[in-house]
């Protein structure tokens, strides 16, 4: 890059720190639920470093429902469980900081994360068989769960309010269901019982990973509604982790869209979908069926496969794949440019429209 655009380049990331700085003032005055900053999760595998999350930010507010969307391996549920104290070794929190209701996470114990998973936050994983505990019925799992959160509760109405939840999410005849074990019930119904544990004790973060995947259209609606109601109800913040960008657009406020690790695009839901600002974005939302679209319209498939995280590239992870890849883009990692009111996108060719506004300002 020539001296000009350096110079350029500069008075952007300036900008963008003024940007962040001035938005940071104004969450705090609000109170955010989950703030993560700078956030780096790594694998020390024999074969090497694994850089599954590197350096993502984002904000999340009361009440507030956020999609993380990225294809498989883009890091969407390491930093889930992350946030969760959930990563599994090899995995280690190497950097950055997760506050949530003001409180360091990363600084707590085993003890006071096993107090906070399940009360104040909870998670629905992806796969319900292996997070059910295939020796006990389902109803004492629900019931444990609550009354390990809620000491006061008598046994009776934990089990009460089981059975009522597992209404809440679809599931008949439940004084039957509630003494079956996980494998007496179909996936779909297994993931109903899942989702029925995370929102039992009504807390106040609700991470979904992937949580429709084994349900039909019908029931996924159902969930989707159930979780918005709880939602409102309770001003409870929910992440979305999810593939399914329809879903996105029916259920988020604002999406985070993830590749190879980074946070390439953030940005309020309508923005995305409109106006989306990272050719990776463009790239997913090409491949994913529209109702108005042509019914002859071919859906356009990203080229080429993801990037190697033992050895990722030096510069934007995207661009072997993307393009619009200029040689600056296989160089160095583009900043955050903002595109829009809190809409931001780690892009060169976002740099490169910022430049050309500035000049053409100051050239007014």
């Amino acid at each position: 890059m020539d001296e000009k655009t350096t110079a350029g380049l500069k008075d952007i990331q300036a900008h963008d720190k003024t940007l962040h700085d001035t938005a940071h003032i104004r969450d705090d005055a609000g109170e955010n639920l989950l703030e993560v900053e700078d956030l780096h999760v790594s694998f020390f595998t024999p074969a090497g470093e694994v850089k599954a999350v590197s350096g993502i930010s984002y904000k999340l507010a009361y009440g507030e429902v956020m999609g993380i969307v990225g294809e498989s391996g883009s890091g969407k549920s390491q930093e889930a469980y992350a946030i969760m104290g959930l990563l599994q070794s090899p995995g280690k929190v190497i950097g950055g900081s997760i506050t949530f209701e003001g409180e360091d996470v990363l600084a707590k114990s085993k003890k006071e994360m096993t107090e906070l998973r399940g009360g104040r936050a909870a998670m629905i994983f992806q796969n319900p068989m292996t997070s059910l505990n295939p020796v006990y019925t389902i109803g004492n799992q629900l019931v444990e769960a609550l009354q390990a959160h809620d000491k006061s509760i008598s046994k009776a109405d934990a089990a009460q309010r089981a059975m009522e939840m597992l209404t809440m999410v679809g599931i008949n005849n439940v004084e039957q269901r509630m003494k079956q074990y996980p494998h007496e019930l179909s996936g779909g119904m297994r993931q109903r019982v899942m989702i029925a544990m995370g929102l039992i004790c009504h807390p106040k973060l609700l991470i979904a990973d992937e949580p429709t995947t084994a349900l039909d259209v019908t029931i996924q609606a159902q969930i989707l509604e159930l979780m918005k109601d709880l939602q409102k109800k309770t001003h409870m913040g929910i992440i979305f982790i999810t593939h399914n960008l329809g879903v996105v657009a029916e259920i988020c406020d604002k999406v985070c869209v993830m590749y190879a690790g980074k946070m390439v695009e953030q940005g309020p839901v309508d923005d995305i979908f409109y106006s989306p600002a990272h050719p990776y974005t463009e790239g997913l939302l090409r491949s994913m069926p529209r109702v108005d679209a042509d019914s002859h319209e071919r859906l356009i498939p990203i080229e080429g496969t993801p990037v190697d995280m033992l050895n990722p590239p030096e510069g934007c992870p995207f661009a072997p794949r993307c393009p619009y890849a200029m040689k600056v883009c296989l160089q160095k990692m583009p900043p955050y440019v903002e595109v829009g009111e809190e809409h931001r996108s780690a892009c060169w060719l976002r740099v490169q429209e910022a430049l050309e506004k500035k000049e053409g300002k100051n050239d007014g």
